[in-house]
């Protein structure tokens, strides 16, 4: 069985993230959608909790009708040595790392595992979490243009 692990801290989760997933999970028999930083929230680079964030993916790949993944926490141990460990820890049916994070992908690398970059995502129409926080922040509504529909609906209810 050709099981993928794609972790992300998806603050917000975006177009990107859906474009990644929906290609995975026509591509491989089960994907693994690991949470990263599970345990922080409130901040500015971390602003939505674990709930709203696992909301967002499921609401957003609702519209596949994908059954094929799941999703688990994975919590910050700020240990990078270990952090590999750590993951293992919690999820370890995978044969395929797939992440566009070359700290990620080193450190996975460096323990055996094959790293994909995301597939099907179209490198010039890069969509980042810390773009999307920004434009919200300074009130520029086109960040709604760069989150799935339901993304959109969950953050704008949550500052009523």
């Amino acid at each position: 069985m050709r099981t993928a692990l794609f972790i992300g801290r998806f603050q917000p989760f975006h177009n990107g993230h859906l474009q990644v997933l929906e290609t995975m999970c026509k591509t491989f028999d089960k994907v693994i959608i690991g949470i990263g930083s599970s345990n922080v929230s409130g901040t500015e680079k971390n602003p939505y909790d674990l709930k709203t964030r696992k909301k967002m993916i499921r609401n957003s790949l609702k519209q596949f009708q994908f059954k094929n993944f799941k999703i688990i926490e994975i919590p910050d141990i700020n240990d990078p040595p270990n952090w590999v460990n750590h993951v293992l820890s919690i999820v370890s049916d995978f044969n395929v790392i797939i992440t566009n994070n070359p700290f990620t992908e080193k450190l996975f690398e460096e323990k055996g595992y094959f790293v994909m970059g995301t597939c099907g995502y179209d490198e010039n129409t890069r969509i980042s979490s810390t773009q999307i926080r920004k434009k919200m922040k300074e009130n520029d509504e086109s960040w709604k243009e760069l989150v799935p529909k339901p993304v959109v609906d969950i953050i704008m209810r949550m500052k009523k």
